[in-house]
């Protein structure tokens, strides 16, 4: 089989041109991970670059990397069809069997279903439901995005939904669905989790209204007046954003909190070695993969009973789940994560268990090769009635 996962390079999401390594994000780059490991698969990860990129011909030995160089008005000001062409293109001389959008925000989505061979998309943040709680102005990259998933969806042979809650927001659109969560790096099960003293709370996520730091430090005063930790976000904050100026001031009058910075996959493990709880405040969430992340490490993790999240924790067997929207339920689950250090530990050990059954990314690259075979099959024998996007 023959498969072509169209993937967002990070370096030029985030202007990274002079690195060396590809970066597809974490959960792409876990099932890269684990479809290396599938006997009879050959792999083309397919991305667009504004600029010329360091790319190997090969990540694994049966997974080639194509970089693509589109102008600036193949991008989203010229609707991405800069980048769909030249995937397109590409394709045409890859052959593939199937091709696999990742993600809907961007050019992946556009460039799969327009690709006349059969396709799936996973959704990793429904971009739709974003949009709506960010209160996104018209045109704005999220109030496009939206548009755009909402246009892609029915036209893909089918959705990867990495989670309930993502499948029955786009069960009206899709065509088929499945659900299969994302995989995990493998070097984070092989952490040796050690918590630091004072216990060290992490958060990571972007700095955002959607991520609900402010409401978290809020939550947390009245326990760090009594209590001994450091509460410590990692992500990306655009600072000319009144929500992480108000963060920022925030920090400011907080002497336990202090904000990081962006952490890469290698800082990230180090963070998760020495950290006594993850906790992701979030007012909407998919399939976060900080607190998979988390879960395989070995670290006790309280999060909100939102999206998906839910999905992946079990409250009280696998962490502890809260109310974002209610500062008091915020700060209980925190406050008995410190008070009982051998139930944290209890929840930790479930956590890292399940995610070991569940989020391998052997475990989940077998799984996508099931539905692109199905696909495949369904193509093959509805040709008639499900013909290729022109």
């Amino acid at each position: 089989m023959r498969v072509a996962i169209l993937a967002n390079d990070n370096r030029n999401e985030f202007r990274r041109y002079s690195e060396r390594d590809p970066d597809f994000g974490a959960a792409p780059s876990a099932l890269l991970q684990g479809l290396a490991k599938i006997s009879g698969c050959e792999v083309h990860v397919v991305s667009c670059s504004q600029r010329p990129l360091h790319s190997p011909a090969k990540l694994y030995d049966n997974i080639y990397y194509h970089s693509l160089v589109v102008g600036k008005w193949g991008w989203l000001r010229g609707a991405y069809l800069g980048c769909v062409r030249a995937i397109r293109r590409k394709l045409g001389e890859i052959r593939p069997d199937l091709v696999h959008g990742q993600g809907t925000e961007r050019f992946c989505a556009l460039a799969a279903v327009y690709s006349a061979f059969p396709n799936v998309l996973t959704i990793h943040g429904n971009m739709r439901l974003i949009a709506k709680i960010n209160r996104s102005r018209p045109f704005s990259f999220l109030w496009l995005a939206a548009r755009l998933e909402a246009f892609t969806l029915p036209r893909s042979d089918g959705v990867v939904c990495i989670t309930d809650y993502t499948q029955q927001a786009v069960a009206p659109l899709a065509r088929a669905t499945w659900i299969v969560p994302n995989a995990v790096d493998t070097s984070f099960f092989a952490i040796e989790h050690q918590a630091a003293f004072p216990k060290e709370i992490v958060c990571v996520a972007h700095i955002s209204l959607r991520k609900n730091q402010v409401r978290l430090i809020h939550a947390l005063q009245p326990l760090a007046a009594r209590e001994k930790f450091q509460l410590i976000f990692y992500g990306l904050a655009d600072r000319k954003d009144s929500y992480a100026q108000e963060f920022f001031q925030l920090l400011e009058k907080n002497s336990w909190c202090r904000f990081a910075g962006f952490a890469d996959r290698a800082g990230l493990r180090a963070v998760l070695a020495r950290a006594g709880m993850l906790i992701l405040p979030s007012l909407e969430d998919n399939c976060p993969m900080a607190v998979l992340e988390a879960m395989a490490a070995g670290v006790p993790v309280a999060a909100a009973n939102v999206g998906g999240v839910p999905d992946v924790i079990e409250h009280e067997a696998g962490g502890l789940l809260f109310d974002p929207t209610r500062e008091e339920s915020i700060r209980a689950a925190i406050a008995e994560l410190l008070a009982d250090d051998t139930k944290a530990a209890g929840l930790a050990a479930t956590a890292k268990a399940k995610a070991l059954r569940c989020f391998h990314p052997q475990k989940i690259a077998e799984k996508h090769v099931a539905i692109y075979h199905e696909v495949i099959a369904r193509r093959r024998d509805c040709a008639g009635s499900l013909k290729p996007v022109q």
